[in-house]
């Protein structure tokens, strides 16, 4: 067989030369168009298009000391209630002219630090973070960088730079108090096992005022979990009437299980979720839940490292979006 070597990438001189214009001019009509007419921006795009040509960005952020790239970690991209989010956090730092490259941690504090590193490694403009960070040399090396940071879906008094997000405890508090006003007595949690879902499990208890039968599971969550989780809790107390899950997929799990093995929801067994899922809404039964509005912690997010990137004032660097129960079938009695 014949060796294949790899195409070379086109350049800003085969730019050029296909447009019939000098190098300096394709360069101005790519990076500075104001200064070239309109017939020559077309003459060149249309080259670009003929080409395949990648302007390097690198070089360009070099010179502008801007790269337009944000870089973004996530837990999981598996989690269905961090999607609002980044779809919001994308299309509202793309009207500014920035790109979003995401990282993930996959719930591993070596593994933050890691994909931390190698962000940082390439200045972005900025960094956002699903959750806090959880590891004291990143929050130090993060400060030390001096590169924007917000941090989300949590609540902290002590960012490492700016945060969006909400409070897990009072979440559970929440969710606990929703659980007395139905006088269940014999109750359950079934928890992941991440640092947010424990504080919304230490909120739940503290308002109950006693310990409750917890399951945990590994993050991500899922339907498999949940139903694995049910039936960890009914060994534990087999006469239970209500179960708070830390999540909606779990509780979806945990749905299942209960119908397949003949109790009825909410009658038998009434389950709360976290997080409103989109499917949630359209179960049978529907999944009780906690609505958190994950798109507008996206916007909020976008526009606090827009405005720092132009070195602006930010006025309230730490913004707590609240949150919201839904009753639905589940635990409607």
């Amino acid at each position: 067989m014949n060796p294949v070597s790899a195409p070379k990438p086109a350049t800003l001189h085969d730019v050029a030369k296909a447009a019939g214009v000098s190098l300096i001019t394709a360069s101005r009509a790519l990076g500075n168009p104001g200064v070239v007419s309109k017939a020559t921006i077309e003459k060149v795009q249309a080259a670009v298009e003929a080409t395949g040509y990648i302007p390097n960005r690198l070089a360009g952020g070099l010179k502008s000391k801007r790269s337009l790239m944000v870089g973004g970690i996530v837990p999981a991209l598996s989690v269905a209630q961090f999607l609002p989010t980044l779809e919001a956090l994308t299309a509202e730092l793309a009207t500014s002219g920035y790109q979003l490259i995401l990282g993930q941690t996959s719930y591993d504090a070596a593994q933050e630090e890691s994909v931390l590193d190698a962000m940082i490694g390439r200045q972005p403009d900025a960094i956002f973070m699903t959750g806090l960070v959880q590891s004291q040399k990143a929050r130090d090396r993060l400060r030390r960088s001096g590169i924007p940071v917000v941090e989300s879906w949590d609540l902290s008094d002590r960012p490492v730079d700016m945060l969006v997000g909400f409070s897990h405890v009072k979440v559970g508090s929440a969710v606990g108090g929703y659980f007395l006003g139905k006088r269940w007595k014999r109750i359950g949690i079934a928890s992941g096992d991440d640092h947010r879902a424990r504080m919304r499990r230490d909120g739940f208890q503290t308002t109950l005022g006693r310990e409750v039968p917890t399951v945990f599971v590994p993050a991500p969550s899922s339907l498999e979990l949940g139903r694995r989780a049910l039936g960890e809790l009914l060994d534990k107390e087999p006469k239970l009437q209500a179960i708070c899950c830390s999540s909606d997929q779990l509780a979806h799990g945990v749905i299942v299980e209960a119908l397949a093995r003949g109790l009825r929801v909410p009658q038998d067994l009434a389950v709360c979720g976290f997080g409103n899922a989109d499917f949630g809404a359209h179960t049978v039964p529907s999944i009780s839940t906690v609505h958190v509005d994950g798109a507008e912690i996206g916007r909020l997010a976008a526009r606090l490292i827009v405005a720092r990137c132009k070195g602006e004032v930010i006025d309230q660097p730490v913004i707590d979006v609240g949150f919201r129960m839904i009753e639905r079938q589940s635990t409607a009695i």
